[in-house]
């Protein structure tokens, strides 16, 4: 793991010998922190870190203490269980200069995976699509499983999750490797088959079956994990049922593992996601955003094939 935390601390955040990291840590995540600080340490880094109880949910906000180290903090690498992204702390942070990757539900195996790989490459690929994704008006979306799902794109646009974090104030998820946009809320019709994995549930089973009319889920079958899913979508109400994503993975080294920050991110995949999207450009800010991934999808932005069935079909430039 030391190896892998040395590239991303060269690589991923561009650290430099005068710069102050900080590792935010919390009690199932410690061998991984313990990496990341030790790897700081010999690159002649000034690196702390801070253990921390686990949170009760995503997005819950780190003790003051913590908050304060990272605003004071060059660089933070949170491998905590619940994610800090979307948190005041970081938001703080990233705002006095902070460059901060937030790695919710990392595993030693999925650090080793998709994390000791080129990201030029990947950013290079996920510019691309993003650009690709904010020139399209409209997008369709096919899949062996029974996804027939048309989406209207125009006047959003695309975001590249690189995993390059190297100027003041940029924040992202590691491992990265995406590209994504915010479709049009009150457009997506059709149908999706979720047959890879889900937030909140994992590995699928059974794949999950969801009507969309006019940019809302509808209706949901699958057995028991499309029951777990309604479960995890009726308390926020009507919105969370809004189509929030569309997104395509570009990371060559991440596979299928149910871990859905590693799966979102398998290159040739698609995932859509539901719930919010005011983070990316939208208009939905309910506190639920639940992505879930397609396997072997064929998408068409206005037209025109840009993945195939899994094969992405983008020449670098």
């Amino acid at each position: 793991m030391r190896e892998v935390a040395s590239a991303v601390l060269k690589q991923n955040m561009g650290a430099r010998e005068d710069e102050t990291v900080l590792v935010v840590a919390d009690d199932k995540s410690e061998d991984i922190a313990l990496a990341f600080y030790g790897e700081a340490q010999s690159l002649g880094l000034e690196a702390m870190l801070i253990q921390m109880s686990e949170r009760q949910s995503h997005g819950a906000e780190p003790p003051a203490p913590v908050a304060a180290a990272m605003r004071a903090s060059n660089i933070v690498i949170a491998p905590t269980t619940k994610s800090l992204s979307h948190t005041r702390a970081r938001q703080e942070a990233c705002a006095l200069g902070a460059r901060v990757a937030t790695m919710p539900g990392i595993t030693r195996g999925v650090m080793e995976r998709t994390l000791a790989v080129d990201y030029t490459g990947i950013a290079e690929m996920s510019v691309q699509l993003a650009d690709m994704l904010s020139q399209a008006r409209h997008a369709r979306l096919v899949s062996p499983a029974g996804t027939e799902l048309t989406l209207t794109l125009s006047d959003r646009k695309g975001i590249a999750d690189t995993g390059l974090l190297t100027r003041p104030g940029d924040f992202g998820n590691l491992p990265a490797g995406e590209a994504f946009i915010a479709p049009l809320e009150t457009a997506a019709e059709g149908w999706i088959v979720v047959d890879g994995s889900i937030a909140g549930i994992g590995l699928l089973h059974t794949p999950i079956t969801m009507g969309v009319k006019a940019g809302q889920v509808v209706s949901i079958r699958g057995g028991e994990e499309a029951q777990r899913l309604q479960e995890l979508l009726w308390p926020f109400g009507h919105q969370a049922y809004t189509v929030a994503e569309l997104g395509i993975g570009t990371n060559p080294g991440a596979t299928l593992s149910g871990n859905v920050l590693e799966d979102e991110k398998v290159r040739g995949t698609v995932h859509i996601a539901l719930g919010n999207n005011a983070f990316m450009g939208g208009q939905v800010k309910v506190p639920v955003h639940l992505d879930g991934v397609l396997l072997h999808p064929t998408l068409y932005l206005d037209g025109r094939a840009v993945i195939e069935n899994g094969r992405l079909l983008v020449d670098l430039r």
